[in-house]
C-alpha cells in the first residue's frame, strides 16, 4: 500500500529526515513512534504533499506520489489527519465533515460516509449543528478523524490522535482506531503514547533524529529493553507494573 524509500526531507535548508525507509501493507496498522522533534510529523507531511521531499520516493499502491500536491496525493486514497486537528472552527460539525468529501468519488458517497462517522462517534451526531470551535478537545479529535474518513481513504495517516486528551478520551480514540483496524483500514499511526500504539499495531518503526533506529513486529518492539527503557520509562526489570523476581 505505502512504500517509502530513502526519504530525505526538511524545511528550507534544515534537514529533518535522513534516508528513511518504511512500508505499510494493505490492511495493516503500522506505528511510527519516537520522542518529540524526531521527524514523525515531517514524514507524514512528506507523504501527503504538504512538504516536498529533497530525496527518495513515496509510492502508494505502486504509484509514485513523491512531491505531488496534497490534493493529488489525496486522490490516490491517502487521508492525513494532522496533529492539532486543524478544523474549521467557525463551521459546524456537519459542515466540517462535508469538507472532507471533496473528491468526486467521496462526494458521491457523502451521505453514507456521514452516517458511518456518526456511527463511530455518536457524540458528533448529537452535535452536528454545533460549531467545531466550541467542541471539547476530544470531540474535536473525533471530528478530525471523521473528516479524514469522509475521503473514503485507502490509507489513513493519524498524527498524534491522543495528544492533550484526558485518559478516558484517549481510550475512546484508541478503541475507535482498533475498530477501524478490525474493519480492514490501512493505518499509519504516529503517536507519543508508544505502549498504546504498539499494542494496537502489527508492526512499528522507532524514529530517532530523523532516522529509523529500530523496526520490527509491535510485540518485539514492546519487549525490546531499549524501547522499554528509553520510551516507556521502565527498566528491563519493570514492565507493565510488574517487577521481576530478583
Amino acid at each position: 500500500m505505502l512504500e517509502i524509500s530513502n526519504l530525505t526531507a526538511g524545511y528550507g535548508d534544515v534537514p529533518v529526515l535522513w534516508g528513511v525507509s518504511l512500508s505499510v501493507a494493505r490492511g495493516q496498522v503500522v506505528a511510527l513512534v519516537g520522542a518529540n522533534g524526531m521527524g514523525k510529523t515531517t514524514l507524514l507531511r512528506s507523504v501527503s504533499g504538504v512538504i516536498r521531499p529533497s530525496g527518495g520516493s513515496v509510492r502508494v499502491n505502486g504509484q509514485d506520489v513523491t512531491g505531488l500536491a496534497p490534493h493529488a496525493v489525496a486522490a490516490q486514497g491517502v487521508a492525513h489527519v494532522p496533529e492539532g486537528r486543524q478544523l474549521f472552527p467557525a463551521m459546524t460539525v456537519r459542515e466540517n465533515l462535508t469538507m472532507g468529501a471533496y473528491l468526486p468519488r467521496a462526494k458521491s458517497e457523502r451521505a453514507q460516509s456521514i452516517e458511518r462517522v456518526y456511527g463511530l462517534f455518536p457524540r458528533l451526531r448529537e452535535r452536528h449543528s454545533q460549531l467545531a470551535g466550541s467542541l471539547s478537545g476530544g470531540e474535536q479529535q473525533m471530528l478530525a478523524i471523521g473528516r479524514g474518513l469522509m475521503l473514503r481513504p485507502q490509507l489513513l495517516m493519524l498524527d498524534e490522535p491522543s495528544l492533550g486528551l484526558a485518559p478516558l478520551l484517549v481510550e475512546e480514540i484508541f478503541a475507535t482506531v482498533a475498530r477501524l483496524r478490525d474493519e480492514g483500514m490501512t493505518i499509519l499511526l504516529v503517536e507519543q503514547n508508544i505502549q498504546q500504539a504498539l499494542r494496537l499495531a502489527e508492526s512499528g518503526y522507532v524514529l530517532e533524529n530523523g532516522r529509523i533506529a529500530l523496526e520490527g513486529s509491535a510485540s518485539a518492539l514492546l519487549d525490546n529493553p531499549d524501547v522499554r527503557s528509553a520510551y516507556l520509562g521502565v527498566t528491563a526489570e519493570v514492565f507493565d507494573g510488574k517487577r521481576a523476581n530478583t
